[in-house]
Formats: structure tokens, C-alpha cells, sequence
């Protein structure tokens, strides 16, 4: 069984899915074509990505892809904890510039739907954090896009303060939404 919850922007999902246990350990269908598309999420994935960051507080993010590029991603975590983030960066979209956030964890084997149209980062909160996520389109440098996370005017709500935090020195020096390239 598959449960789907739309967040506070119905087209971001978290979604649960089944885990059946024994005293061997579980087993879980993490994504199948045709129960997606029963439960109203039919993609084609096309390319798996898996991090790891050795510590607490590294943020990875926001990134997005533009044009043909641009993709949807089903992001889930093997191991640790994130607070994963998308933001909203569809012009003519009623929730623009908003976003919405998720913890992430392997015990709470939940998964964040993130589709296109969305700016994407995560923050792990424990050590040794491993992140999965599936994309509809593969990586492209070209159309690769990032927006600063701390930009005032997201005002996203990150659970750590920034003095503790591990960034890559493009997602440090990225632009604000204002003048960044974003999706009609």
C-alpha cells in the first residue's frame, strides 16, 4: 500500500511506502511503475542519484534544472535524516516563491515527490546521511540552476544556524530568486 499526502503545496508529496518486516529485517517496494500511476504519479525515471555527507549540517541546495532538462524528483533517505526543502519557482503558480519543508528519515522511510518547477535542497541532520533520489531527466550542466539558500526573501526556515553549516562554495555564492532563471 502506497500512502500519498500532498504538503501545504498540494504538488509537493510526501508518500510512505510500504514496509513489510520479519524477523529477517523488511522488504520495500520503493517505487513500481504502475502503483505510482494507480495512486495519480505517473513518471518515468530516468537516472538514480545517491549522497552521502559524513556530518550534520551540510546543505546541498537549491538546485533545479531549466528547459528540456528539468526534472522531477523522488527523494528518499537509506540512512540518517534530512530536512529536505522545495521551493516554488513557477511564475504564473498561485504558491510562487513559497516553499515547503519535510523531514526525511530511514525510520520514517517516508519520500518527498519534488516535481518540476521547484527549486530542491536538504540539510542532514545526523551524521553519515544517505540520500537517494530518483530524476525524470538526466543531469545536464548547461541547464543546471541554483538559488541561494538564505535568500531573505525565501525566508526558509532551516533547522540549524548557518555558522553550522557545510556548503559548497556554488551553493554559497548562489543568486537570490530575484535574479535567478525561473520557470514560467
Amino acid at each position: 500500500m502506497l500512502d500519498v499526502r500532498p504538503l501545504e503545496i498540494a504538488d509537493v508529496r510526501e508518500i510512505r511506502p510500504a514496509r513489510h518486516r520479519d524477523e529477517r529485517g523488511f522488504f520495500s517496494e520503493t517505487w513500481n511503475r504502475k502503483s505510482w500511476a494507480d495512486a495519480g504519479i505517473d513518471l518515468d525515471f530516468v537516472q538514480d542519484n545517491h549522497s552521502l555527507s559524513a556530518r550534520a549540517g551540510v546543505l546541498r541546495g537549491l538546485h533545479y534544472q531549466v528547459g528540456a532538462a528539468a526534472q522531477d524528483k523522488l527523494v528518499r533517505v537509506t540512512r540518517g535524516s534530512v530536512f529536505d526543502v522545495a521551493v516554488d519557482i513557477r511564475c504564473s503558480s498561485p504558491t510562487f516563491g513559497r516553499w515547503v519543508g519535510c523531514t526525511l528519515s530511514a525510520e520514517e522511510w517516508n519520500q518527498l515527490l519534488v516535481p518540476k518547477g521547484f527549486a530542491h535542497g536538504f540539510l542532514t541532520l545526523v551524521p553519515d546521511t544517505e540520500v537517494v533520489y530518483k530524476v525524470s531527466a538526466p543531469y545536464s550542466a548547461a541547464d543546471e540552476r541554483a538559488i541561494r539558500f538564505d535568500d531573505p526573501a525565501l525566508a526558509i526556515a532551516w533547522p540549524m544556524v548557518p555558522g553550522e553549516l557545510t556548503i559548497a562554495e556554488r551553493d554559497r555564492n548562489a543568486p537570490a530568486m530575484a535574479d535567478a532563471e525561473l520557470f514560467a
